[in-house]
């Protein structure tokens, strides 16, 4: 297990944009794939109202409206024309990202905290307080949903997995565990020391990323045996690798930095202050040039892998002199 390392000094003043409009704190970020040319930003929050926006810039696309509770988890469909919630309300919510519209909702017996959406956008995957996975077909809505149980505590992630046809899930048992999709039986698990509190699988589908307690772990996707893991001085709420798989990003619960390593060697490379409050949640952009952090503080914040290099609303604005611009509700620091 890699130990951690002082960081180098911080390369060059970093501008981050910051992206306001939640009033509660923002707890998930996903950023679709590219799709016609662009990506999108969905994010969640325990306002009760999920945001869709522009990837590259942060600009306002659209809020979702419908949901009664906080929103613990969102996520986009491959093409970015759906978007699946998943709420304190008790509900998993389907939604047409181009209208705003609710195209189906599932009630629950208690608050589900993560959901997803299978590739080709038919089927949802669901898991949350009633510690039980549970699956959603669209084309048939008002059937009844297969369903599978063994996690021992609440289920905080879930993720499709259409490529190896499995659904993981993950939570406060400390546990990974592995669905075979035609079965609906568990396959694989993987044991973690602490409770598991984010998981994703990285943009070239070979790893699964996780973080329980102050431990960042890497596993092999298809084997879901653990590569490397990671030690670090703080709690890592979530974790992000860059889609060259050499760098990732991490937050943490009780850390207001957000904090970039090497993968090879475990490296803390950068840390970088912005945010007033612990970070909830981080995400590289699909095509690695930004990372986005969602914090306790409300707001999401996107920041350059190279600060300084003119891309979206970064045009040469890291060489002006630092001030505040309002742009579609953006502000640049």
């Amino acid at each position: 297990m890699a130990t951690p390392q002082t960081p180098n000094s911080n390369p060059s003043r970093v501008i981050p944009l910051t992206c306001s409009g939640h009033t509660r704190p923002v707890v998930h970020l996903q950023f679709s794939p590219i799709t016609d040319g662009t990506y999108y930003l969905i994010s969640a929050c325990k306002d009760g109202n999920p945001m869709l926006r522009d990837g590259p810039t942060g600009d306002w696309i659209g809020t979702f409206m419908g949901h009664k509770g906080a929103v613990w988890s969102a996520k986009l469909s491959k093409d970015a024309s759906k978007a699946v919630t998943a709420s304190a309300d008790f509900t998993a919510k389907v939604w047409d990202t181009y209208t705003g519209d609710v195209l189906y909702s599932f009630s629950h017996g208690h608050i589900v905290r993560s959901a997803d959406i299978s590739e080709d956008g038919t089927r949802i995957i669901s898991g949350g307080q009633e510690k039980k996975l549970r699956i959603f077909d669209l084309n048939k809505p008002d059937t009844a949903t297969v369903e599978a149980e063994g996690h021992e505590s609440t289920i905080k992630s879930v993720i499709w997995d259409g490529d190896r046809n499995v659904v993981l899930s993950a939570g406060d048992d400390k546990e990974i565990r592995i669905w075979d999709l035609r079965s609906f039986g568990q396959i694989n698990t993987f044991k973690a020391d602490q409770p598991i509190t984010s998981m994703e699988v990285s943009a070239d589908g070979k790893f699964i990323t996780s973080t329980a307690g102050k431990v960042v772990y890497f596993l092999d996707a298809s084997t879901y045996q653990v590569i490397k893991s990671i030690q670090t001085a703080y709690d890592v709420s979530s974790v992000s690798l860059h889609p060259d798989n050499k760098r990732f990003v991490a937050g943490g619960s009780s850390d207001l930095c957000v904090r970039i390593y090497d993968f090879e060697s475990g490296k803390e490379l950068e840390f970088y202050k912005g945010h007033h409050g612990p970070i909830h949640t981080v995400s590289y952009s699909p095509d690695g040039e930004i990372y986005a952090t969602g914090s306790e503080d409300g707001t999401i914040r996107l920041w350059q892998t190279t600060p300084g290099k003119s891309y979206g609303l970064w045009q040469n604005k890291a060489s002006k002199d630092e001030k505040e611009n309002d742009v579609d509700g953006i502000t640049t620091e």
